[in-house]
């Protein structure tokens, strides 16, 4: 699985200076590089029913939809304020400076639905946690939280204590 690293690009000092970004479109344009990554994505899943899959904005879109259709089950986004066009439930989280919000429809997951949560990357862990916040209050059981990169060295893993986290690429 860690060959898929190969096709994700660092772009140094974006989207800001210290930063290096890791990015996954040279992946997305290789269909072969691309199907090896949901491959490796549905092998990490644990085996048992999935209801939904949720995909976090906007790189989550990406394989979490593809995800669904392999799972067979439905996908509904987690996106940024005002993006979301229906009843929507908001959840504030902390950045390094300052905060930001996610939302999810109201109608998106019911009560004991069995839930993956997929976003691209797991870096400090704070845009997942949010996201888990919401699943649970919408009365979801997280059955995995799933990613197609962490960045080990922000230890985001440690939010997601309790819950089960797997990455096909680790930096």
């Amino acid at each position: 699985m860690q060959e898929l690293h190969t096709f994700i690009r660092e772009v140094k000092d974006f989207p800001k200076p210290g930063v290096v970004f890791k990015d996954i479109t040279p992946l997305l344009a290789n269909h072969d590089a691309r199907e090896r990554a949901l491959e490796s994505l549905l092998s990490v899943m644990p085996n048992q029913k999935v209801d939904v899959v949720v995909g976090v904005e906007s790189r989550g879109f990406f394989f979490g939809t593809l995800l669904a259709a392999a799972l067979e089950c439905s996908f509904v986004p987690v996106r940024k304020p005002g993006k979301l066009p229906f009843d929507t439930l908001t959840q504030v989280y902390d950045l390094e400076y300052g905060q930001d919000s996610l939302q999810i429809h109201t109608d998106g997951i019911k009560k004991g639905d069995k839930v993956i949560i997929h976003d691209d990357v797991l870096a400090t862990g704070g845009t997942a946690k949010a996201v888990c916040n919401l699943v649970e209050e919408l009365g979801g059981e997280i059955v995995q939280c799933n990613f197609l990169m962490e960045l080990s060295f922000l230890n985001g893993r440690s939010k997601l204590n309790g819950f089960n986290t797997k990455a096909v690429v680790t930096y």
